[in-house]
């Protein structure tokens, strides 16, 4: 019989095992759309001959002539660009040099694909942590209050304000607020992650400064958020605390403050526990629509913008770094779990 640290260490083991099929099932059928797909960097070419315009956009589809490059050109921008060799040998090169962590050059920035992505990543991650920490500042403590307090005033007025939130786009309530605060009262920035002067100003203002950015962006990400999570915090508290362990150990003559906020709340985290994995990749994609809006030069808008103009290189590597971050999302969701109940076994 193994101890729970060995069948919890076996568990582990397994699950980064399953990782490498996962990753290279992820990875394979994306390069082959990579390679198939209309629109690429030599249909570009062609339109910008042309005359035409517009990302991604084939020339035929446009309804312009379509431009026929000579052979031998032909033959080195596909060599240029990566295309000249068949599939099964591209993907083979493209995941020998991806597992020694280069990524290519992006064919937009003529830059390397990391160097590109690392740029974007401190405003998702800043944007992520803080979203995070206030939708579970908000959610814990309003969940456990909307279930303690069921149906009175404050669990009916705090019902609307998460119904709103629910129902409302993350997008559409930033454009909204955008429209309100930033064009017509001029009250916040219109977008943008930091003023363009921000590196002339002290370091407390510059502080200041992103804060003052971050304001319209983060009601727009926390409005979703933080109702579902507060949501999933009440169920599982009123549910546990009708369960007949709870009963039993009141009618056994164990306060109520005791049996609520120690026995019934901790069974209560175990659903929350299953989001914290979840938490990994909001710090690298954000939400792209929201980034739009406000204008903030994220990961999740760089993904974006890179299958729009099919920037191939930028677009595998946002795959492979924000897979791996799912995956190993999916396995902290799973310890996290084991962590909070301890009925779970790793058999």
């Amino acid at each position: 019989m193994k101890s729970r640290g060995e069948a919890l260490r076996d568990y582990v083991v397994r699950r980064l095992l399953l990782m490498i099929p996962t990753f290279i099932g992820i990875t394979f059928v994306t390069f082959l759309l990579t390679q198939f797909v209309p629109g690429g960097q030599i249909d570009q070419l062609r339109l910008q001959l042309a005359g035409g315009g517009g990302a991604g956009e084939v020339g035929a589809r446009a309804g312009r002539p379509q431009l026929e490059i000579p052979e031998n050109q032909l033959q080195q921008l596909k060599q240029f660009y990566g295309f000249d060799k068949p599939f099964p040998v591209a993907y083979v090169e493209w995941l020998g040099k991806t597992l020694k962590g280069d990524f290519g050059n992006s064919f937009r920035y003529n830059e390397p694909v990391l160097r590109v992505i690392a740029d974007r990543l401190p405003v998702s991650i800043y944007y992520g942590i803080v979203t995070a920490f206030f939708t579970y500042a908000i959610a814990f403590p309003l969940g456990i209050i909307k279930a303690i307090r069921h149906r009175t005033a404050v669990d009916n007025f705090s019902s609307v304000l998460i119904f709103i939130g629910y129902a409302i786009p993350g997008f559409a309530l930033g454009a909204v607020l955008v429209n309100v605060f930033a064009v017509r009262y001029r009250i916040f920035p219109l977008a943008g992650f930091s003023s363009p002067n921000i590196a002339s100003m002290s370091f407390p203002a510059q502080v200041g400064d992103v804060m003052w950015h971050s304001v319209l962006p983060l009601i727009a990400y926390l409005a979703s958020a933080f109702a579902i999570e507060t949501m999933l915090m009440k169920n599982s508290l009123m549910e546990n605390m009708s369960a007949d362990y709870v009963r039993t150990a009141l009618a056994k003559g164990l306060s109520w403050r005791r049996a609520v906020f120690v026995h019934a709340l901790r069974n209560s985290l175990i659903p929350m526990a299953t989001s914290i994995g979840g938490l990994l990749g909001i710090f690298l994609t954000g939400s792209v629509l929201i980034e739009r809006v406000f204008n903030i030069q994220g990961v999740g808008l760089l993904a974006f913008e890179a299958i729009q103009t099919r920037d191939f290189p930028v677009v595998m590597g946002f795959l492979v770094i924000s897979s791996l971050i799912l995956m190993l999302g999916n396995l902290v969701s799973d310890l996290a779990v084991a962590a909070v109940d301890p009925r779970v076994r790793f058999e």
